[in-house]
């Protein structure tokens, strides 16, 4: 099996290409002709835009199937008028129908793909519930296909979106089989989400960001949440937000704590792709592990 590529085999430019392409600032055109320059050795600007997608094989750490977890498939209302909504949910076996501490998993710009739905089942190996709505559920759902995903949440209207969120958080948090106590965790897209979720949800007990843009400074006044702020160190358009939010954070006495990791790309804790740092992924699991066990119980 040849060596796992890693962020270090690509050049920088090429990843903030790579970087504007999946958020959209870039179409696949504009980034297989920005691309060609880097390639060569016979490798094409194609063949640098597969070798920079997600593989969701290799980024697997918990299999759907382990009998340590209970998984399902539920839905729930939506007041936006997005209709029923679905997600995933996993809980450790071990707990029955025991009350446990939830957390709502919110994914990036390409909905409930496989690596979100591995996230939720590690939380529930840490012994919470987790729950992964599926933005995309207005649309189909995710497709099975990363590309047709980003250009499927590009048609979704972001103020229903953030309601579909919130319907569901309210869904998680009042399960019989919840404590009551809710934390939210997201990633890129998803990371943006939480910080708007904690401007938004007073009742909010821990938000954990990874790389997500901050909202407008003036929103922070209403951050009741202690937040766990993972950042990236080559991050360009979330460290903008983040030095515009962070005095503001500062200023309403928020709690937070933020941690930039070096040498680390945007989307570092993404197992499926060249982004993802080893040290710096487990580092910052496991400080989100121990946040989310020191606020939610």
């Amino acid at each position: 099996m040849p060596p796992r590529l890693t962020a270090q085999d690509f050049d920088q430019e090429l990843l903030v290409l790579f970087d504007a392409y999946v958020h959209g600032r870039l179409d696949r055109r504009g980034f297989l002709a920005q691309a060609q320059k880097f390639a060569k050795a016979g490798v094409t600007a194609a063949g640098l835009l597969a070798a920079l997608t997600p593989n969701f094989a290799a980024g697997q750490q918990v299999p759907p199937a382990d009998p340590r977890l209970k998984t399902e498939r539920p839905s729930y209302a939506s007041p936006s008028g997005s209709g029923t909504m679905k997600g995933y949910l996993a809980r450790p076996a071990s707990a029955g129908a025991n009350k446990l501490p939830s957390v709502l998993v919110i994914h990036e710009n390409r909905g409930l793909n496989p690596h979100i739905e591995d996230i939720a089942r590690r939380l529930a190996l840490d012994g919470f519930m987790a729950f992964a709505p599926d933005a995309l559920t207005p649309v189909g759902g995710y497709p099975g296909d990363e590309d047709k995903a980003r250009l499927a949440f590009g048609t979704l209207d972001q103020a229903r979106t953030l309601q579909n969120f919130l319907a569901g958080a309210a869904w998680l948090k009042s399960r019989a089989d919840s404590t009551g106590k809710l934390g939210a965790v997201g990633f890129c897209w998803g990371g943006g989400i939480v910080h708007v979720l904690s401007t938004r949800m007073p009742d909010l007990a821990a938000g954990v960001p990874f790389y997500g843009n901050a909202p407008a400074p003036e929103d922070a006044a209403k951050v009741k949440a202690p937040l766990l702020v993972q950042l990236a160190d080559v991050d360009h358009w979330v460290d903008n937000s983040w030095q515009a939010y962070e005095p503001a954070l500062k200023a309403a006495r928020v709690k937070y704590t933020a941690h930039r990791y070096p040498g680390t790309q945007h989307g570092f804790n993404n197992d499926t792709t060249p982004r993802y740092d080893a040290g710096a992924a487990k580092l910052a699991w496991e400080r989100t592990v121990a946040f989310f066990k020191t606020h939610l119980g």
